[in-house]
C-alpha cells in the first residue's frame, strides 16, 4: 500500500476538483451534484456498481461528455464542457476500458502520433524524422512503459497486457499533470496484472492519476485514497483501510 501523501509533500491545493457535477440523460441521473477534489500527486481510485457512473465521470473530465450542469475545475480554470483536444492541451490524459490504439501501426509510431499531437501542429510533408524532439519523447514514453525494445513491432502482435501498457504509453506522451486510467488491468493474467501495479507505482512519482478499476487487489494496493460513486452521487471516500471498514461500502459494493 502507498505511504500518505503527506509523506510525499503533496501539494495542499487540489489539482481538480467537481463542484455539483451533473449528467442527466432524459429522465436519468448520471451523476448528480458531484463534489469532488483529488490532491497534487495523488493517486485516487473510483470504485462502485456497474452503472454508478465511473464511466460518466470520466467522459466529463476529459471532454467525451459535456456535463448538464456544475464545474470541473483544473488547475484553477473550468473545463466543463472543453472539447477533449483542448483538454489534452491543458494536461489530462486517458486510456480506455477498451484497448483503444492503432493495430497496423508499430508501438513507436502510436506513440510519436500522441506526442505530435501536443508538440507541434500537423505537417503532412515533412517526414517524421524531422521531428527530433518528437521521436525521443516517443522513446521516453515507450522506456517509461517497458516497450521501448518492440519500438518498431506492429501493436497488434503485442500481447493483451502489452498493448494495455502501450496505451499507458500514448496517454503519457501528450505530458499529462493529470493522467485517468479507465480498467488499467482488465482482462490482464496475473503476471500482466502485478506488471501494469509496478508500472502505475513508478509514473504515480511525477504524477497525479485517477483509476477507475473493479479489481480491489490493484485499488487496495494503489490508491492513496477511494471514491465510492453510486447512483451517480459519492456514497463515501477515504483511505482504503477506512473504506474496507466503511458499512454502506460493505452493503452496496463489496458486500463482505
Amino acid at each position: 500500500m502507498r505511504s500518505p501523501l503527506s509523506d510525499r509533500g503533496a501539494a495542499s491545493v487540489p489539482i481538480l476538483k467537481t463542484e455539483l457535477l451533473s449528467v442527466r440523460f432524459g429522465g436519468l441521473a448520471a451523476l448528480s451534484q458531484v463534489n469532488f477534489e483529488v490532491a497534487r500527486g495523488e493517486v485516487r481510485a473510483i470504485i462502485g456498481p456497474n452503472g454508478a457512473g465511473k464511466s460518466t465521470f470520466f467522459n466529463c473530465l476529459t471532454g467525451v461528455l459535456r456535463p448538464t450542469s456544475g464545474r470541473i475545475i483544473f488547475n484553477g480554470d473550468d473545463i466543463a464542457g472543453l472539447r477533449s483536444n483542448v483538454i489534452s492541451q491543458k494536461g489530462i490524459a486517458r486510456s480506455y476500458q477498451i484497448t483503444n490504439i492503432l493495430p497496423n501501426a508499430s508501438a513507436l509510431e502510436n506513440v510519436r502520433i500522441a506526442a505530435q499531437s501536443r508538440r507541434h501542429s500537423w505537417n503532412m510533408i515533412a517526414h517524421h524524422s524531422a521531428f527530433a524532439d518528437i521521436n525521443e519523447k516517443a522513446e521516453r514514453a515507450l522506456s517509461a512503459v517497458g516497450l521501448l525494445g518492440k519500438a518498431h513491432e506492429m501493436a497488434s502482435n503485442l500481447s493483451h497486457g502489452e498493448q494495455r501498457n502501450l496505451e499507458i504509453g500514448i496517454a503519457l506522451a501528450t505530458e499529462p499533470q493529470l493522467l485517468c486510467l479507465d480498467e488499467p488491468t482488465a482482462g490482464m493474467s496475473q503476471v500482466e496484472t502485478n506488471e501494469t501495479m509496478e508500472l502505475v507505482q513508478r509514473i504515480a512519482k511525477d504524477l497525479t492519476i485517477l483509476i477507475v478499476e473493479h479489481d480491489m487487489a490493484v485499488v487496495m494496493e494503489l490508491a492513496d485514497r477511494i471514491t465510492v460513486l453510486h447512483y451517480g452521487a459519492i456514497l463515501a471516500e477515504g483511505t482504503p483501510e477506512e473504506i474496507q471498514q466503511n458499512p454502506k461500502v460493505l452493503e452496496v459494493y463489496l458486500k463482505t
